[in-house]
């Protein structure tokens, strides 16, 4: 029982320890805000419609605050209390409005312009700066939303016979559909019968171009390429027997231009020699006494 009672104290006093860091931590950051950010009131004389606590603070489009309060000082003026960046630009003839972000109505305040010259932001009762709304910004803020929902409305109300067509069109076409669910059933399942088909068709051609046997297109074109070869080797063959047969005719026919005779009559030696003169006899030996010998 004593261990377990002291597994206990240790977890408590980790836990404790552990809130303790957080805590710290979030005190010493809000600290740190506090120290970066600084008050400002922002009056609106009317309507602020959308503007709500926690609501941005824009300055050019840039987030530098958030609304911390919004309240009613009289039956037409709004008064919003923010915390903005100490070194945010803000003058004296800075411009204050509403901006709306995307189109869930929330508002944020918004602040425009200002010359670096211009005094500060005049202070008010309490020590808290204190700006005033624009009424023409917040009237043309409002306006422009007027205006944008009733061309809306116009735009509807012009086309309202077009919209009344395109929704019973689109009643009639739904309505036929669930008549003919069967037959489009029926499509469905000839589209599928089509698709299988087709894959039957695209695993035949993929068997044709190339399969674990290398393929019959392969083969095919590896066949076509052994006869190119083999009929390359052939026709070199001929054109060197017909390079050579025309080589003997020229030089048979060079024969016949110098000495067609020659060819006519066959060879020339033996008849060169016919028509030679006979040779001289030799004169007769003589013996060693002088007589001539017979």
């Amino acid at each position: 029982m004593e261990t377990r009672a002291n597994y206990v104290l240790i977890g408590a006093f980790t836990l404790a320890v552990i809130a303790a860091a957080f805590g710290f931590v979030l005190w010493f950051q809000s600290l740190h805000t506090t120290k970066l950010r600084s008050p400002i009131r922002i009056v609106f004389e009317g309507p602020a419609s959308g503007l709500r606590n926690g609501g941005s603070v824009n300055f050019n489009g840039i987030r530098i605050g958030e609304v911390v309060s919004v309240k009613l000082d009289n039956p037409r003026r709004v008064v919003a209390l923010a915390m903005v960046e100490n070194n945010a630009p803000i003058r004296k003839d800075t411009l204050v409005g509403l901006e709306f972000q995307g189109l869930t109505g929330v508002a944020a305040i918004s602040l425009k312009g200002g010359e670096e010259s211009a005094p500060a932001v005049p202070l008010d009762e309490d020590g808290v700066p204190m700006l005033t709304a624009d009424p023409s910004a917040l009237q043309d803020v409002t306006e422009s939303i007027r205006a944008t929902l009733q061309n809306v409305n116009r735009l509807v109300a012009d086309n309202q016979e077009s919209v009344k067509n395109s929704l019973r069109n689109l009643e009639t076409f739904t309505a036929a559909l669930a008549r003919n669910s069967e037959k489009i059933d029926n499509v469905m399942l000839r589209v599928d019968g089509v698709m299988g088909k087709a894959d039957s068709l695209m695993l035949g051609l993929n068997t044709i171009a190339g399969g674990a046997a290398g393929g019959e297109l392969n083969l095919m074109v590896k066949s076509i390429r052994e006869l190119a070869e083999d009929f390359d080797k052939r026709s070199g063959a001929l054109m060197a027997d017909g390079r050579r047969t025309l080589s003997d005719i020229s030089r048979a026919v060079n024969n016949f231009d110098r000495n067609p005779t020659r060819v006519i009559f066959g060879g020339g030696s033996s008849n060169s020699q016919a028509a030679a003169p006979p040779p001289a006899p030799a004169p007769p030996a003589r013996t060693p006494n002088g007589q001539k010998r017979q």
